[in-house]
C-alpha cells in the first residue's frame, strides 16, 4: 500500500512539474510561446509597448544611438507607427512587408539587424510582434 501512494504522489508531482514548472522555466521549448502567438488579439499597450520598451528602448528613444541614426522611437503608438527617416517599419496585415519583423529576423544585412550587436530576440518575442502586424497593428 505504500509504493502505491508513493507511486502516485511522485507521479502527481512529476505531472505538476510538467503543467506548472517546465513551462515557466522553459523546460518545454516553444509550448507557451506557441499558445500566446496563436491568441487573438494582441494588445499593443500590453503586449508589445513592454516588450519593445524592455528590449528597444536603450537606442530607440530620443538620444539613443538608434534614434540619432534612424529617427525611430519605440515610446508610444504614434512614434512606431511613425517609422524612420528611411520610411515606415510597420505595414498593418502583413508582417513580411515590415522593415521591423525583416530586422527582428535577421533577414537583412548585419549592419541594421536588430537588436544591433546582440543577441537576437527570441522567436516567442518576435511572434508576438508578428501576430500584432498581423491582426492590423491595431492601437489596442
Amino acid at each position: 500500500m505504500t509504493s502505491r501512494f508513493t507511486l502516485a504522489v511522485g507521479a502527481a508531482t512529476a505531472l505538476a512539474t510538467l503543467l506548472f514548472v517546465a513551462p515557466a522555466m522553459d523546460l518545454l521549448p516553444g509550448e507557451a510561446c506557441a499558445a500566446q502567438a496563436a491568441k487573438p488579439g494582441v494588445s499593443f499597450a500590453e503586449d508589445v509597448l513592454p516588450l519593445l520598451k524592455f528590449k528597444c528602448s536603450k537606442c530607440h528613444q530620443p538620444d539613443g544611438e538608434g534614434y540619432e541614426k534612424s529617427g525611430f522611437d519605440i515610446s508610444s503608438y504614434d512614434t512606431v507607427m511613425k517609422g524612420t527617416k528611411f520610411g515606415a517599419m510597420i505595414i498593418a496585415g502583413d508582417p513580411d512587408a515590415s522593415s521591423l519583423m525583416r530586422m527582428l529576423d535577421w533577414g537583412v544585412s548585419p549592419d541594421i539587424r536588430m537588436p544591433h550587436g546582440k543577441k537576437q530576440l527570441s522567436t516567442c518575442d518576435r511572434d508576438l510582434i508578428r501576430t500584432w502586424i498581423f491582426e492590423g497593428a491595431k492601437d489596442n
